[in-house]
C-alpha cells in the first residue's frame, strides 16, 4: 500500500477510495491494479476496450475497481438484467462459483455477447476481468469509508504525531508489530523510555515528547503487580527508592528481578547489579504473609560492594528477553561497523545498479507466480531508520531464505516501477549481533 500510493501519487481523496480497492486481491492478481496506475500516469496511452468501458467507468480510467463496476459492465455491455449482474456479483466475491446459477449467468453473458456480434477474444478478455472479482474486492461504499478512516488518521499522524502512535501502541492491533509502532514514534521526535514504576502506567503514556512503555509489555510480568505500582503510587506518591517501593508492594523475588532487569528502578541511580545485590537486603516478602511487620524499619548491615557494573549492550538484550526487541538500533548491536554502500533515501540516484544495502527485517508478502513458485516482497528499514523495500524471485529466495527477526545484507539492483525504488535481490545473508556480554 505505501508502494500504491507512492506510484499514484495520491494526493486527494478520490485516488485514496481507489487505492483502498485496487490493493485489493481480486483487482491486483489480474494485472488490473498495474494498469490502473499505468493508465494514471499516460491517460493517452490506452484505448477503452469497448465504448461501454469510456461511459461507465470513465473515473477509473476504464478499469473495473469496485463490485458496482461489475454490475455496470455485465449489465451494459452484455445486456444481463441488473438483478441478474448483482445475483453475479455476489456469487463471484463468495464461495459459489461452482453452482448451477453462475453456471447458467456465464452462458449467458457469452450467448449474449455473440448475439451483439463482439468478438470471441473480447468476450473472453471483459469475461476474465470479471472473474478476477472472485478475489477479494470492495464495493465503491466500502473503500470511501476506508479512505474516510484513513483520511483521519492521517491528519492525527500529521498534526499529533507522538499521541496518535501512541494510541496505535495501546490499540494492540493494525499491520505492523508494537516494536514498528514504537519506531514510528521514534522518528517522528518521540523519546522513548522503558517501564518505569514512577512514570510508567499498565498501558504505554506519554509526557510531552516522551513516551514510556506500559507494564503490559513486560513478558511474565503479572498484570495484578502492575495494577497494584500503579494504584500505590497515584495513593502515595512516587517510590523513593527500592526499599521504599518493596514496603509498599507485595511482590514475590521473581516479579521484582523482572522490574529490575528491564530498568524500571533506575530513577535510584543504581544499576541492576547493584540493585539485586539491595534487593536481598531490603526484600523480605514473608514479612506480609505471616503478619509479622513491625512498627519501625529495622537496620540493616552496612557493607562495601565490588564494582559491579553492566556490559555495553546488556540492557539491550534484556529488553529483547522482556520486550521482544530493543530500544536502541538493532543496528548498534551488529559485531560490524558496516552500513551498506547507499540508504533507503540514496535508492533513487542508483536505478540499475547493483549495491549492497543494510536492512533490519519488518515483514513480508508471500506471492505465488503463475507457475506456481513461490517468491516474497520484503520490507525492511535502513540503518536511519526508514523503509525500503525488496524483491525476492524464485531463485534468489530458494539460496537465500529469510532467517527470522534480524538484520540483513542484501546484495541486489536498484528498480524503480512508476517512480517507487526497489531492491531485486540477488544475494542476502542474516548478519549475527555481537555477544551478550552476561554469558
Amino acid at each position: 500500500m505505501r508502494g500504491l500510493l507512492h506510484k499514484l501519487r495520491c494526493d486527494n481523496y478520490v485516488h485514496l477510495v481507489a487505492a483502498s480497492s485496487i490493493i485489493r486481491p481480486g483487482v491486483a492478481q489480474s494485472g488490473m491494479m498495474r494498469e490502473y496506475i499505468h493508465r494514471f500516469h499516460h491517460p493517452d496511452s490506452y484505448t477503452y476496450l469497448h465504448p461501454v468501458f469510456e461511459e461507465h467507468l470513465g473515473e477509473t480510467f476504464g478499469v473495473m475497481v469496485y463490485q458496482e463496476d461489475v454490475m455496470k459492465i455485465v449489465h451494459h455491455f452484455s445486456g444481463l438484467d441488473l438483478d441478474e449482474s448483482d445475483v453475479l456479483r455476489r456469487i463471484m466475491t463468495g464461495k459459489k462459483k461452482s453452482s448451477d446459477t453462475f453456471r447458467k449467468l456465464q452462458e449467458k453473458y457469452f450467448r449474449n455477447c455473440k448475439e451483439r456480434g463482439y468478438p470471441d477474444e473480447l468476450s473472453k478478455e471483459v469475461w476474465r476481468q470479471i472473474e478476477s472479482f472472485s478475489g477479494y474486492s470492495f464495493c465503491k461504499a466500502h473503500s470511501a469509508s476506508f479512505a474516510a478512516e484513513s483520511f483521519q488518521s492521517l491528519y492525527l499522524k500529521t498534526y499529533f504525531p507522538l499521541e496518535f502512535m501512541t494510541a496505535v501502541i495501546n490499540n494492540f492491533g493494525g499491520f505492523y508489530s508494537t516494536e514498528q509502532y514504537i519506531h514510528e514514534a521514534r522518528m517522528c521526535g518521540a523519546s522513548i523510555e522503558p517501564p518505569c514504576v514512577n512514570n510508567s502506567t499498565y498501558l504505554t503514556n506519554i509526557y510531552g515528547t516522551t513516551i514510556y512503555l506500559g507494564f503490559i509489555h513486560i513478558a511474565n510480568l503479572e498484570r495484578k503487580v502492575a495494577l497494584a505500582i500503579v494504584e500505590e503510587r497515584l495513593r502515595d506518591g512516587d517510590y523513593r527508592s527500592l526499599r521504599d517501593f518493596v514496603n509498599r508492594i507485595d511482590i514475590s523475588k521473581e516479579q521484582l528481578e523482572i522490574l529490575i532487569r528491564i530498568g524500571a528502578f533506575r530513577f535510584t541511580g543504581m544499576n541492576k547489579y547493584e540493585l539485586m545485590w539491595e534487593k536481598n537486603a531490603v526484600h523480605n516478602p514473608l514479612i506480609k504473609h505471616v503478619h509479622c511487620a513491625t512498627f519501625f524499619d529495622t537496620e540493616t548491615e552496612e557493607y562495601n560492594l565490588p564494582v559491579l557494573s553492566e556490559t555495553e549492550h546488556e540492557q539491550a538484550f534484556d529488553e529483547i528477553e522482556l520486550l521482544g526487541f530493543p530500544l536502541c538500533s538493532p543496528f548498534d548491536l551488529l559485531q560490524t561497523k558496516f552500513r551498506g554502500d547507499i540508504t533507503s533515501v540514496q535508492m533513487k540516484d542508483k536505478i540499475g545498479k547493483t549495491v549492497r544495502m543494510l536492512g533490519y527485517y519488518v515483514c513480508r508478502k508471500w506471492v505465488t507466480t503463475v507457475r506456481g513458485d513461490i517468491m516474497n516482497f520484503g520490507t525492511m528499514t535502513d540503518a536511519e531508520g526508514r523503509f525500503f523495500d525488496t524483491v525476492h524471485f524464485p531463485p534468489s529466495l530458494a539460496r537465500y531464505p529469510f532467517k527470522g527477526k534480524g538484520c540483513y545484507l542484501v546484495l541486489g539492483k536498484v528498480v524503480e516501477d512508476f517512480g517507487f525504488p526497489s531492491l531485486e535481490v540477488e544475494k542476502m545473508e542474516k548478519l549475527p549481533w555481537v555477544k551478550d556480554g552476561r554469558y
